[in-house]
């Protein structure tokens, strides 16, 4: 039975490692489509899960002609079959010869690797009838064949392959979007390069950066977080501060409409409304904005929150990646200023609004391990945002919670979330605060259920009157990190 590499360097990755060990126990062909962002270790994780059984492998190359992809084609072709030959004519010809080739090759199972599937596609290459002609007259014929595809271009890989109309309609078996680590896995990442970063750090690392394994291993051992991101994304040479105008543009065709939207949701930490976000991007509305906004979301980038007992077109909309946020907030700003600029920034009231932004992203992307933390797993749940405006005096305008997580037990979670250099004291203001969101939310919704207010801080609630009487559970940032 297959088993995906399982060596010591490589991280993660468990719902990625299931699905290719089960692409790799069938008894059909399968045909394995694996997307995501630039630098997020796709063909890492393919090389490194399935490195045994691929037997024929071609990385394109960017905006190459289609002469020198057939003579890449050509090259590849050779190490599979050990003998040199002259690049092909067309597609149509080098997929005949790579049918012929395998029909040659005896394994358990034959795993064929297409990286960077959009690049090998350009206009009027002719490869993508000549891919959909290998697979619906012969690769699928294959019981013992698994073809992975692999594109970073998002966009390119939902049009035409995952929801292609042609004729590889339906034919994607499994697909894999691949995410950047959560924080448990970076937490394992930087483990298993035996750099003993504590959370706290690796935290303020992953604010700024997120969980791109490429971004990571720009870390160098005996770095602080602060040291590391000064180096990586403010140095001249530093290897992250450009990275924001490459990351679009190799990701989506015309990619100056997301930008658009990516810099106005940067100024909006909360989020907007869609008809708010369409019309401060200057997109038209309809099927145009539509797409990107579901570019954008498939690729990673924005979550779309429904806000509790309102219409799902009611949906906030966030940035959720941090290296974007990070950049527009800091170092789109200060490229070329003076040396240590990020020591020099911590402690600032603009450091610590951002911070406490980007911990509140952090947690909403980190659902999964704060419902494990606070013993609900099982329970079914709905996570939403809620807001309430009202020009009422007495109301004191309003009330707003970022994080609802509505339970079948007749429960829900309030949660408020609270980024400091150590324990949050709740004083008397803050204090007032929560008892007006907690009181205003049952009077709005008319909720019958329990309320609990649930405070997610970095180092935990300062023992005082007012969290004894107000918080109901309380997790730090432990809890983040879990598996």
């Amino acid at each position: 039975m297959f088993r995906p590499n399982s060596g010591m360097s490589f991280v993660g990755r468990a719902r990625e490692r299931a699905v290719f060990a089960q692409a790799m126990a069938s008894s059909e062909a399968e045909l394995v489509a694996v997307y995501g962002r630039r630098r997020v270790g796709k063909t890492y994780m393919i090389r490194e899960l399935l490195r045994d059984a691929i037997c024929f492998e071609i990385t394109a190359a960017y905006g190459a002609p289609v002469a020198d992809q057939l003579a890449n084609f050509a090259t590849a072709l050779a190490v599979t079959t050990g003998r040199a030959a002259e690049p092909p004519a067309s597609w149509r010809i080098a997929f005949e010869q790579l049918a012929a080739a395998l029909k040659r090759r005896s394994a358990r199972k034959r795993v064929v690797f297409f990286d960077e599937l959009p690049w090998l596609s350009s206009r009027r290459s002719g490869f993508l009838p000549a891919f959909e002609h290998f697979w619906n007259a012969w690769a699928v014929k294959q019981r013992d064949l698994v073809v992975v595809v692999c594109g970073s271009a998002a966009a390119w890989m939902i049009q035409q392959l995952l929801s292609a109309r042609g004729g590889l309609h339906n034919r994607v078996t499994r697909r894999i979007r691949l995410e950047p680590f959560t924080l448990s896995e970076t937490e394992q990442y930087f483990a298993s390069r035996s750099m003993s970063l504590g959370r706290y750090q690796i935290l303020e690392l992953y604010a700024a950066l997120g969980g791109v394994p490429y971004y990571l291993k720009q870390i160098e051992r005996g770095d602080s977080a602060s040291v590391a991101i000064d180096r990586t994304c403010f140095a001249h040479d530093g290897a992250l501060r450009d990275e924001f105008d490459k990351l679009y543009a190799s990701l989506f065709e015309h990619a100056d409409r997301h930008v658009r939207v990516v810099r106005v949701l940067g100024g909006k930490p909360r989020g907007l409304a869609r008809n708010e976000l369409i019309a401060a991007a200057k997109l038209t509305s309809g099927g145009g904005a539509s797409r990107i906004l579901d570019e954008l979301e498939e690729s990673g980038f924005i979550l779309r929150t429904p806000q509790l007992g309102r219409p799902v077109k009611d949906a906030v909309i966030r940035l959720i990646d941090e290296y974007s946020l990070f950049y527009l907030k800091w170092i789109e700003r200060h490229r070329g200023g003076a040396d240590s600029v990020w020591l020099n920034k911590r402690g600032t009231p603009a450091w610590r609004a951002w911070s406490g932004y980007a911990f509140e992203g952090i947690c909403i992307k980190h659902v999964a391990s704060l419902k494990r933390a606070l013993g609900i797993e099982a329970v079914e749940t709905t996570e939403s945002a809620w807001l309430h405006r009202s020009r009422e005096r007495a109301d004191r305008g309003g009330a707003q919670v970022d994080l609802v997580i509505d339970r079948r037990d007749a429960s829900i979670n309030l949660c408020e979330m609270k980024f400091s250099d150590g324990e949050f004291a709740i004083d008397k203001p803050y204090a007032g605060e929560l008892r007006h969101k907690r009181d205003t939310f049952r009077r709005v919704t008319g909720s019958r259920k329990t309320l609990l207010v649930t405070m997610i801080t970095t180092h935990g609630l300062r023992d005082n009157q007012y969290a004894r009487e107000l918080v109901d559970k309380s997790l730090t940032m432990d809890a983040l990190f879990g598996s």
